[in-house]
């Protein structure tokens, strides 16, 4: 149960918040509230845009299938696991994703997904390939992509 409550809080901890109305605990529903059990003792004290994100939260853990549960709480131990410094690159990296407009985000999602259908190999190659490349290289591949976009 613990596991679920602090994947349901990092999978909020990325979702945009809309309302600041306050929930009150007895709003949620009984799988949310079994789902947020540990919280609910401060519940009442938490910023409304919390409690929003975590009854979210709960309510998109509830829906899921067990595997959709284990990849996720896999996803979780790994987000755990990485140091500080990288949680934190990771965020800053997701936040400058979200500014992006939406079609840009579709074609990053396409390209992200083409790489993900890639042979392993491949994948593996072409991620050498990029990792050997200087700060300077990489901005300029960068830059001819973008203005390449703007034609």
């Amino acid at each position: 149960m613990k596991t679920m409550i602090v994947l349901v809080t990092l999978l909020l901890s990325f979702t945009a918040l809309a309302d600041s109305a306050s929930i009150e605990w007895n709003q949620l529903s009984p799988e949310q509230q079994k789902l947020l059990a540990k919280q609910q003792e401060r519940w009442s004290t938490l910023a409304p845009d919390r409690q929003q994100a975590l009854a979210r939260g709960a309510e998109r853990w509830s829906q899921m299938t067990p595997e959709q549960r284990s990849v996720a709480s896999e996803r979780f131990k790994r987000w755990r696991d990485l140091p500080p410094e990288q949680r934190q690159r990771l965020r800053e990296r997701y936040e400058r994703f979200r500014a992006l407009p939406p079609e840009e985000q579709a074609r990053i999602r396409e390209n992200f997904h083409r790489f993900r259908q890639m042979d392993p190999e491949r994948r593996r190659q072409l991620m050498q390939r990029w990792q050997r490349l200087s700060p300077e290289q990489r901005e300029r591949i960068r830059e001819r992509r973008r203005a390449r976009r703007e034609r």
